[in-house]
């Protein structure tokens, strides 16, 4: 599988200011992680790329990120833009961020509130990009996060390294972890205690793991779990993937749909646990519910275990209303794609419902520039009795720009 984009994001970031030469491997190929690389590269961080997916980053520490001579351009990645914040906030530069249209939809307040309590100089465009940092002294908050969500947290735990005390974050629900788990390879202190991590100020980061491998993106793979769990006969074998069991909840799903799942841990990469990811058609796939305890373990899932749905059984999911702020509003984009695409599907304000009693018929969809819908609305052509057309494809480019030759590869 092409590298965790999550982890790439992170690994660039904490790279970028270190002291010393962090190299790393399968970095993660898509538009989005390539932003981050060139965000940093307008901060003056030196990065060389060693190979097609590899990269190094020659860090000077905070002292060598200087104030860009044009705005730092996101492009479509709400991860770059919201760690970005929270990185620059307490440094002495001027940093302007924009996004293409559809980041600058997306909701930035929420970021932009915590760092405020910090002590923070940022505004936006009422909670939208352009965001603007004037960085400068931080001083350590105490923030209870109305929100479950790792980039928030992720943002804040990185301001914190340049406040003053020791900040602390609490979340109503469990999140994506590779942020805490990365600190430790650059020399950073935190610690986790339930759902709080503190982070104490004050602190550089070095390259103590200057080589770093980056796991396979178990997002990605979800897309060839639910394939496989949905269509029969069909089985798939997916190795040196991330295991992390906060990315993990996508498979508990398909074994509950019906699937036959095997995983088998190998190794460490990047602070993460490794391995393989067997999965196998079981039959008529199961009558599931998914809530909002849930949702944060496999929220980027969602799209791709509703398609696998509509190739039989059902799925009913609640609590998931942070789908409709994504690259598109993914409840309401989903649920027409399917429609459609002849899908029995009903919206709900945080979440849908999918009926897989009957199969898909195929059309002509639009996957509205998201590249989570691409790869669903994939899936369901492939379980569908005519054929499927999709718009707007090339947009799967911003997290796995081989996935067309792998669907290919896969079905051949």
């Amino acid at each position: 599988m092409p590298g965790d984009k999550s982890i790439s994001h992170r690994c660039l970031m904490l790279g970028a200011v270190a002291q010393g030469t962090t190299s790393l491997t399968n970095l993660a190929p898509g538009a989005d992680v390539a932003a981050t690389a060139a965000c940093l590269r307008t901060l003056g961080v030196e990065i060389d790329a060693t190979g097609p997916l590899a990269r190094r980053l020659r860090g000077r520490g905070w002292a060598g990120l200087r104030t860009p001579p044009a705005p730092l351009d996101a492009a479509n990645s709400g991860t770059t833009m919201r760690l970005l914040s929270g990185l620059l906030a307490g440094r002495p530069l001027s940093v302007t961020l924009v996004g293409d249209p559809s980041l600058s939809r997306r909701p930035m307040r929420r970021v932009l509130d915590p760092l405020t309590a910090m002590g923070a100089r940022v505004g936006s465009d009422d909670g939208h990009a352009p965001i603007r940092v004037e960085g400068g002294h931080l001083r350590a908050i105490d923030w209870v996060s109305p929100v479950a969500s790792a980039q928030i947290k992720s943002a804040i735990m990185l301001a914190a390294l340049s406040a003053t005390g020791t900040t602390s974050i609490a979340e109503p629900h469990p999140t994506r972890d590779h942020t805490e788990r990365l600190f430790p390879a650059f020399g950073l202190s935190r610690t986790v205690d339930g759902l709080t991590v503190k982070v104490p100020g004050g602190q550089e980061a070095t390259a103590s793991a200057p080589d770093i491998a980056i796991p396979g993106d178990p997002s990605s793979a979800a897309v060839w779990a639910s394939a496989a769990a949905a269509l029969p006969g069909s089985a798939v074998r997916i190795e040196g993937i991330c295991l992390n069991p906060r990315r993990l909840g996508f498979v508990d799903a398909l074994r509950r749909m019906g699937a036959d799942i095997r995983l088998e841990a190998s190794g460490e990469a990047a602070g993460e646990p490794v391995g393989t990811l067997e999965v196998r058609h079981g039959g008529r796939g199961a009558d599931i519910v998914i809530t909002a305890a849930e949702v944060p373990d496999l929220i980027d899932e969602l799209p791709v275990l509703a398609a696998g749905a509509a190739l039989g059984g059902s799925l009913e999911v609640s609590g998931a209303s942070e789908l409709r702020v994504k690259e598109s509003d993914r409840i309401s984009t989903l649920v027409a794609g399917f429609r459609a695409l002849g899908v029995r599907a009903d919206e709900r304000p945080d979440g849908f419902v999918i009926d897989g009693s009957h199969p898909p018929s195929g059309g002509a969809v639009d996957a509205a520039g998201d590249h989570r819908l691409v790869m669903a609305f994939a899936l369901v052509g492939l379980g569908a009795t005519g054929p499927t057309t999709i718009t707007g494809a090339q947009a799967v480019g911003v997290s796995y720009p081989e996935f067309e030759a792998d669907l290919a590869r896969l079905t051949t």
